[in-house]
C-alpha cells in the first residue's frame, strides 16, 4: 500500500485541526490564534473533500467547559505535591489563581480545540465526497 492511500491517524489530525472527513486540510481560516478575534473563524468547507464546517450550531461550548475543568484538575497533579493545599495558609488563593491564569491564557486554544472535538464527534472519516461540475 502507497503512503497516500494510507488512513491518517486520528489524533494528530485532530490537534494539528485537520478536516475530519479527509484529515488532510486545516479547518480554521488562520493556522495561528492571533488575531484574536478571527480566531475561531472557520472555513465553508474543504478543499478537499467538500465537507462543511459550518453546519454546527453547538460550537462545542459545553466541551469547552470540560476541558477546562480538566485543565483545572491537571494543573491540580503538578501544584499539591510541589506546594501543597491548605485553607490556613491561603494556598488555596494560590493554586485557584494559578489555575484560572492558566485556563484564561489557554482559553484561544481550547475553544479551537473544543470546535474541533465537537466536529470530530458528529463527522465521521471519509463521509464526504467532493461534488465536480463539468
Amino acid at each position: 500500500m502507497g503512503s497516500s492511500s494510507k488512513r491518517p491517524m486520528l489524533l494528530p489530525a485532530l490537534f494539528s485541526m485537520k478536516c475530519p472527513s479527509c484529515r488532510k486540510t486545516v479547518v480554521f481560516v488562520n493556522k495561528s490564534i492571533f488575531p484574536l478575534d478571527k480566531c475561531l473563524a472557520l472555513k465553508e468547507d474543504c478543499e478537499i473533500c467538500g465537507q462543511k464546517f459550518k453546519s454546527e450550531s453547538n460550537n462545542g461550548a459545553g466541551i469547552n467547559y470540560a476541558l477546562s475543568i480538566m485543565l483545572i484538575f491537571l494543573n491540580l497533579l503538578w501544584y499539591w505535591p510541589i506546594f501543597g493545599l491548605s485553607y490556613k495558609d491561603n494556598s488555596i488563593f494560590y493554586f485557584l489563581g494559578a489555575s484560572v491564569s492558566v485556563v484564561v491564557l489557554l482559553q484561544p486554544y481550547l475553544m479551537r480545540l473544543s470546535r474541533m472535538f465537537y466536529l470530530y464527534l458528529f463527522v465521521a472519516f471519509g463521509t464526504s465526497t467532493r461534488i465536480t461540475i463539468d
